[in-house]
């Protein structure tokens, strides 16, 4: 038992591990694919269960794993899943109904190159699927978007507090260059496993053994009288508002003074603010906008923003899918440009000053 911080020097999925541990997780249930597989491995490495309790599980399938993952939060337990992209692909049905069935867990995807197979390289083109969704139906999930191997660990944390505030899947949106790459991390206390009366108080909804009355927390996302699902659904909506209202995060950079402001996320993020430092070296006034949280999204500060600045350059990996997101907060009040790569490719402070240079200070 790790009962203390500890300062390692590790691998943005290995942090998720060992956080996961440390912060009272139940159980894992997984399926390897590249670029995330050292989530899993990590933690069969450390054998979880025989100091903490926790339960770390190959499935069978992404499907298999996702369904293991329903079924433990229906239980109360602080369980989670990790993939990338195309695996995350595969777990969809199953997120749909664990967002319908209002129960808590958190998802991890570090994303690759697509679509398809595509490629083990990094990418950010699973925003759509991430931030907005994914699966059938209206709903939505908090999604965190670490640009750390610090953050990688502290996600951990704030996710499973989150899921279990709001009753909600959180979602950790790493890309494939934070999954990888190796920087300090400073790792929290461990912290108990809750006790299945600790359970049963602090979450009434769980389902803990045979109830006496049969109708007593039955976990269903099925509802077959289309005005009772409506009801369900209109709750749901405003829960998302609710989360909308209070749960947003972000981090700014010289956006006091900025002229332009760049947008981006995850390890982009880190290069932007490279191409922020070359560009105010060449005269320019950048600032750069981080969303920490891409669902419940920066909408007001980008509003606030654009009362200022000429313009705004939104860069990710990817053809062009938060980019929506910025336009949509700015409405037209002045240019948002994109500039993305694809595929994997990873872009340069220098062609992000490029691109800046090209669209927006000519």
């Amino acid at each position: 038992m790790n009962n203390k911080e500890e300062i390692r020097l590790m691998k943005g999925n290995e942090a998720i591990a060992e956080a996961a541990i440390r912060c009272g997780c139940d159980g894992y249930f997984g399926y390897p694919i590249t670029p995330q597989s050292e989530i899993m491995e990590t933690l069969m490495d450390i054998e979880p269960w025989k100091t903490t309790g926790m339960v770390v599980l190959q499935a069978e399938s992404e499907v298999a794993a996702i369904n293991m993952v329903y079924g433990g939060a229906g239980c109360g337990k602080r369980v989670m899943t990790s993939s990338s992209s195309p695996g995350i692909s595969l777990k969809q049905e199953g997120i749909s109904y664990i967002a319908a069935a209002e129960l808590p867990c958190v998802i991890v995807n570090v994303m690759r190159g697509g679509p398809g197979l595509g490629t083990i390289q990094p990418s950010q083109a699973d925003y759509f699927q991430s931030v907005k969704g994914g699966g059938h139906g209206d709903y939505r999930l908090i999604c965190l978007a670490p640009a750390s191997v610090q953050e990688m660990a502290d996600s951990m944390a704030l996710a499973f507090d989150l899921a279990f505030k709001y009753r909600t899947p959180a979602l950790i949106l790493a890309d494939g260059v934070i999954g990888q790459m190796m920087e300090k991390v400073v790792l929290p206390p461990q912290k108990p496993r809750l006790t299945d009366a600790e359970i049963a108080k602090n979450c009434p909804w769980a389902t803990l053994g045979k109830p006496q009355n049969r109708n007593q927390n039955v976990i269903t996302s099925l509802c077959m009288d289309p005005y009772e699902m409506e009801k369900i659904n209109e709750h749901l909506q405003r829960k998302y508002c609710t989360i909308e209202e209070n749960e947003v995060r972000f981090e700014e950079t010289n956006c006091e003074d900025a002229d332009f402001v760049i947008v981006a996320f995850g390890s982009v993020a880190r290069i932007s603010h490279k191409a922020m430092e070359m560009a105010r070296q060449q005269g320019i006034k950048v600032g750069v906008l981080r969303p920490i949280t891409l669902f419940p999204y920066p909408t007001k500060e980008i509003e606030r923003l654009a009362q200022r600045v000429k313009g705004f350059l939104t860069v990710e990996m990817s053809a062009g899918q938060m980019v929506e997101d910025v336009r949509l907060a700015v409405n037209g009040k002045v240019p948002v440009e994109f500039y993305g790569r694809l595929g994997g490719v990873v872009p340069s402070p220098d062609e992000v000053v490029d691109a800046l240079k090209s669209k927006l200070a000519k």
